[in-house]
């Protein structure tokens, strides 16, 4: 299957599980948008795959075998077919709360967006890995964003504190609002979904 397949199958496998997975109304008009927004054609920018050294926990935090039948562990095998072909990188900078693992025990790729296989106006979907032990840094940023989650991990949000989604569980971050997150004893797998007005 080519990488052009695998992503249109990653996106659609991802829009089903955040329509079961969503409850938020919030998160649900924000996915609405972004998934309308990736229906029309993909054109690949003909990224570079690279992995980093936490991507050899990727295969753990996208286990099928833990998640029910249905539309998440569709999304799960999806992403595993897809991963070959992803650019992983680093957040770069540091921010109040990461611990001493971060810098080498995390890694990101965007599936859509401006380090991703296609650029699409106002959206950038993704994932973010963590290592086990690893707290990734307080941080913020402009556009909205909703969270489905892999694997079990805490969350934080500015205000709310931390919390678990749990397997399969979404959360919804407002614009500007300050969040973090961080693994247990096991990786972290998590994908993101962001929109901003193009």
């Amino acid at each position: 299957m080519t990488a052009e397949r695998r992503l249109r199958t990653a996106i659609d496998a991802a829009e089903a599980a955040y329509a079961t997975q969503v409850s938020d109304p919030r998160g649900r008009a924000s996915v609405a948008r972004i998934f309308a927004a990736l229906r029309g054609p993909l054109h690949l920018r003909g990224a570079v795959p690279e992995r980093l050294p936490a991507c050899r926990y990727f295969a753990q935090g996208a286990d099928a075998s833990r998640l029910p039948e249905g539309p998440v562990r569709s999304l799960a095998h999806a992403l595993v077919g897809l991963e070959p072909h992803l650019h992983w990188y680093r957040r770069t900078g540091g921010g109040a709360g990461a611990n001493e693992a971060y810098p080498e025990g995390h890694a990101n790729a965007m599936l859509i967006g401006p380090q991703g296989l296609a650029e699409v106006p106002g959206v950038w979907l993704g994932v973010s890995l963590l290592a086990p032990g690893v707290r990734y840094p307080d941080h913020d940023h402009p556009p909205e964003e909703s969270y489905l989650v892999f694997t079990e991990g805490g969350f934080w949000q500015e205000g709310r504190g931390w919390f678990t989604p749990g397997i399969g569980g979404t959360f919804y971050n407002r614009p500007g609002i300050l969040h973090a997150m961080r693994s247990g004893e096991a990786p972290l797998l998590a994908m993101w979904a962001l929109w901003k007005d193009p």
